[in-house]
């Protein structure tokens, strides 16, 4: 996972009132915390932030007055409505660090024939060296039969992880599909020819 560099300002300036207007001039408000040192306080570029967070455990360089800090994403505060990014918290990380992260499952491939596969867990939990964070992890179920599972144990995880989620988790459950649509298109026509009857 390639790192997101990212301008970041040092801000004085808090409330609300500073939010919105530091909103307004296209920058979102972060704070950077972790490893016992103050809480830094700064505003981020709008429009590269939104696009850098998009990506699952992305790990951003942010050069703050010309000193490089990594950080990840913990946690981001969007206007419920609108869905723009109000407000971000982010974890200063080192090289060589383990974090402790929840990585998106994506199933991938089809199941076999009449069979269905319902997602029961939509991510899982890691432990993975903070500059090497998986952004995703792809389960295929190409091919598998009704009755199959795919438990968390079962995932195949990216190089120097480690799977902190229970390993019984279910993640996939693959079942047989429900009655085929003719049996229930003759069922309704079976109705329509019964209702002039009860006239």
């Amino acid at each position: 996972m390639s790192e997101q560099k990212l301008a970041a300002e040092l801000r004085t300036e808090f409330g609300k009132g500073y939010a919105r207007r530091a909103r307004a001039a296209g920058q979102i408000p972060a704070v950077i915390y972790g490893h016992g040192a103050e809480p830094l306080h700064v505003n981020l570029p709008g429009r590269a932030t939104t696009l850098a967070v998009r990506v699952s455990n992305a790990l951003l360089s942010l050069d703050i007055n010309g000193e490089e800090h990594l950080a990840i994403v913990k946690d981001i505060q969007r206007d419920p409505i609108k869905q723009i990014i109000e407000h971000i918290d982010l974890l200063t990380v080192q090289k060589g660090e383990k974090v402790t992260v929840d990585v998106p499952v994506h199933v991938v491939g089809e199941a076999a024939s009449g069979v269905v596969a319902n997602q029961e867990a939509t991510t899982v939990s890691l432990e993975a060296e903070a500059t090497h964070l998986p952004t995703a992890i792809e389960v295929s179920i190409e091919g598998r039969e009704a009755g199959a599972h795919v438990h968390a144990s079962d995932l195949e995880l990216p190089k120097g992880a480690a799977l902190l989620s229970d390993p019984e988790t279910l993640v996939v459950n693959l079942s047989e599909a429900a009655a085929p649509a003719e049996e229930e298109a003759g069922e309704e026509a079976a109705a329509k020819e019964a209702a002039p009857a009860a006239e």
